[in-house]
């Protein structure tokens, strides 16, 4: 008979053991009770996650008015006061931190006070680990869901040095083939982990991610000449061809200017002059270049999902998007895609966006409305239940 791995490493017969593995997906009986859900985030590093830390914090916030599960949430120091309206737990002694040498002291940290640590949370139906490493691993009792929001380390493992490939390997590849249940953000993103992992496509669930439309005011007048373009400054984001076709698109309108957002972006190099490099933003001053840009460009070479282009699309902005990842599920029609690896093709579908404003700008509220936060967490309420197999 086969093997199946127990909370604490004993081996167990599969289909002797716990529940884990069920994808039963009925909904509670009205009077159930709701589910007890702990959300462990000890890997938080507010400010420097990207669009994982939007979704984490989303959900919470999303989760915290369901009547379907009882949340509580467990942080580093760092990550106190993140989780909006659910009671949160402040791990003392694990202090967090955005490098790959400060993630694994984290985790050694969370290792080294295990003990009391799965005594809190041994009370749960079921544990969620949204950053993917689950340290540490619940004793006997909770199911346990892992979010894997992609699989680019397999995908584009040059991108990534050896030391973070060992990471992931060890804290992501690891806990989504042991864990009861995956939550990913695409389809794109969960036929990755199926192929490279071999997860049951049963033990993976797609929950996109959302836009609150309400905190987006859509411009359907005139607009600036500038690109907008908010990313961090990874390799993937591709900002380099970017700017190539940014030039080329100059030789038409010199007055055009490129405005670029993000974290990281100092390690980009010297740029032309009409390229401004605004670094980190607050949301206002975001919102307010959705509402003023020609168009959102988003020229990734991969995106597990991919917000940006809904929001610009809230905001009434054109979008030109690449082919990449789950772009074009995220975008569908409301959006011109262009391959990314082509300066020209970048510039032309930039081209065609302008010359489509009117209908893209139109489009985009509609489109971008149709991805809710309150969908995506009833998508989780959904796995949570097939973990804990109610």
């Amino acid at each position: 008979m086969g093997k199946t791995r127990a909370r604490d490493g004993d081996d167990v017969p599969s289909g002797e053991g716990r529940r884990g593995m069920s994808t039963e997906r009925g909904a509670p009986a009205p009077d159930a009770a709701p589910l007890r859900v702990a959300v462990s985030m000890l890997s938080l590093v507010p400010g420097g996650m990207g669009g994982s830390e939007t979704y984490a914090r989303e959900l919470v916030r999303e989760l915290a008015g369901s009547r379907d599960v009882a949340v509580q949430t467990w942080v580093s120091g760092v990550g106190a006061g993140f989780s909006a309206g659910v009671p949160e737990h402040i791990v003392a002694g694990v202090t967090g931190g955005p490098s790959t040498g400060a993630r694994v002291a984290t985790l050694a940290q969370a290792w080294r006070r295990r003990g009391r640590i799965r005594r809190e949370l041994e009370h749960a139906d079921v544990v969620h680990y949204p950053f993917t490493a689950p340290v540490p691993w619940p004793a006997r009792g909770p199911a346990v869901a892992v979010s894997l929001l992609d699989v680019q380390h397999l995908d584009l493992p040059h991108l990534f040095s050896r030391a973070e490939r060992l990471y992931r390997r060890r804290w992501y590849d690891a806990a989504a083939r042991r864990a009861d249940v995956v939550v990913t953000i695409s389809a794109f993103a969960k036929q990755g982990i199926v192929d490279h992992l071999g997860v049951d496509p049963d033990r993976v669930h797609v929950a996109h991610l959302g836009v609150d439309v309400s905190e987006f005011t859509p411009n359907l007048d005139e607009r600036e000449p500038f690109l907008l373009y908010p990313a961090r400054g990874w390799a993937h984001k591709n900002h380099t061809l970017l700017v190539e076709a940014a030039r080329l698109l100059r030789e038409d309108d010199d007055r055009l200017r490129l405005v670029l957002t993000g974290g990281g972006l100092e390690g980009l190099g010297d740029l032309p002059d009409w390229v401004d490099v605004r670094g980190l933003v607050s949301r206002e001053e975001l919102r307010s270049l959705y509402r003023r840009a020609a168009c959102l460009v988003f020229p990734s070479r991969y995106e597990g999902f991919g917000l940006p282009p809904l929001e610009a699309m809230a905001s009434g902005c054109p979008v030109a998007a690449s082919t990449a990842g789950s772009l074009p599920e995220v975008c569908g029609d409301a959006a011109v895609l262009f391959d990314p690896e082509d300066p020209q093709a970048i510039a032309d579908g930039v081209r065609s966006a302008l010359e489509r404003s009117a209908e893209l700008a139109a489009a985009g509220p509609a489109h971008a409305a149709r991805f809710t936060w309150a969908a995506c967490a009833d998508a989780h309420v959904t796995a949570y239940r097939a973990a804990a197999g109610r």
